[in-house]
């Protein structure tokens, strides 16, 4: 990565008004959380952590709680009709609302945001029970999406009050998936650089990458994104919008069926990305595959790799280099009947950036895709 991309200085560090420590959950309303919460077991190896509902005071929801490593998921699904959940879930149908970013000072980080211009979803809350504290508190982003502070230092339970450790004797192996690598947002025409002063002028991010549509454009379609950091770079938010092209892009696609802006997808760090992918698949994960021919002169673009060839070609895994290093990385499938949300799995071996080698053989490999759905 070049030096405009790079590494933060301490003076940048010490500017950082909203200092966050990572991701601590992703949460998605879904139609039916008890299933989904299943389907993320069985296909994607997280384990079952808590649960909360009618049996835990919560009486109009229910929400269960999966984890893998550093990586936790929450799936909430409304107990009726004619509320925020049900609302969101019948527009947008299963998808990602909460954000949830770990912070030293929910209150603070709150009060930093919205006297920045960020629009409030919650002013700072104190959860408590028998075994601490949580202060939560959260700001509006794009479309129906929020970001949550969440403070837990002073809390030693399963996960937030509210929710009780949820035993099963069901728990499939993990995959391997570690953490949040970084979450992508899809946003309308013309509206990318508003999200960028956003996460610049309320949050305290950096523009560390753009692409333009130059940069990401196939035959038929393109789009334009910028890759947004916080200071101490361990969360960053791509912001994709839609270019001009023959046919209908992905993100218009994507904005077409969610019915509104949105988290396109989520990427998930792994330490052995041939692994990962390998059980993924085996649980019935189903991924986007490039050409072959892809693989013919991948050495010669992006120089020596520690993998073998053989494996990634035939899992379809994706290599690009920066100047740092190179990383590996494959997405699924929509994973869901609407073609909106998906996941990336990647494997950094030294590289900051994001596959932009990728690009034309990834989108082509969406627009077979979209063509076969009938959306291109």
């Amino acid at each position: 990565m070049s030096t405009q991309t790079a590494t933060l200085s301490t003076n940048a560090l010490a500017q950082d008004f909203l200092p966050l420590q990572g991701t601590d959950y992703v949460e998605f309303y879904v139609g039916n959380a008890k299933q989904a919460a299943h389907f993320y077991k069985t296909a994607f190896g997280f384990q079952s952590l808590a649960y909360a509902g009618p049996e835990t005071g919560v009486k109009d929801r229910a929400s269960y709680a999966v984890r893998q490593n550093k990586l936790t998921f929450v799936f909430t699904t409304p107990l009726r009709s004619g509320n925020e959940i049900a609302d969101h879930i019948y527009k947008h149908g299963d998808g990602v609302k909460m954000l949830a970013l770990r912070v030293d000072d929910a209150r603070d980080a709150w009060h930093q945001t919205t006297s920045r211009g960020g629009t409030s979803y919650l002013e700072p809350t104190v959860l408590t029970d028998a075994e601490g504290e949580v202060i939560i508190s959260g700001i509006h982003t794009y479309g129906d999406t929020v970001h949550l502070f969440i403070e837990r230092k002073n809390y030693n339970g399963v996960f937030m009050p509210g929710y009780r450790k949820w035993d099963s004797h069901y728990n499939p192996p993990s995959t391997g998936l570690l953490y949040v690598d970084h979450c992508v947002g899809n946003v309308g025409w013309n509206q990318m650089n508003k999200w960028v002063n956003f996460y610049e002028e309320v949050m305290g991010f950096r523009n560390i990458l753009s692409f333009d549509d130059k940069d990401i454009s196939t035959e038929y379609s393109a789009l334009m994104s910028k890759v947004m950091s916080n200071g101490n770079g361990f969360v960053k938010f791509p912001i994709n919008e839609p270019a001009e092209g023959k046919k209908k892009s992905q993100v218009e696609e994507y904005l077409e069926f969610y019915d509104g802006e949105g988290c396109q997808h989520v990427a998930l760090a792994t330490n052995d990305i041939v692994a990962t992918v390998t059980e993924l698949q085996e649980r019935g994960v189903e991924f986007l595959k490039v050409p072959t021919t892809y693989y013919d002169d991948l050495l010669d673009r992006v120089g020596h790799i520690d993998e073998d060839l053989a494996p990634l070609r035939e899992l379809g895994i994706l290599v690009d280099r920066d100047d740092e290093g190179y990383l590996l990385q494959i997405f699924t499938k929509p994973v869901e009947d609407r073609p909106t949300l998906f996941f990336e799995i990647i494997q950094r071996k030294g590289a900051k950036s994001f596959g932009k080698g990728n690009f034309k053989a990834l989108f082509e490999a969406i627009e077979r895709e979209q063509s076969a759905r009938g959306n291109l």
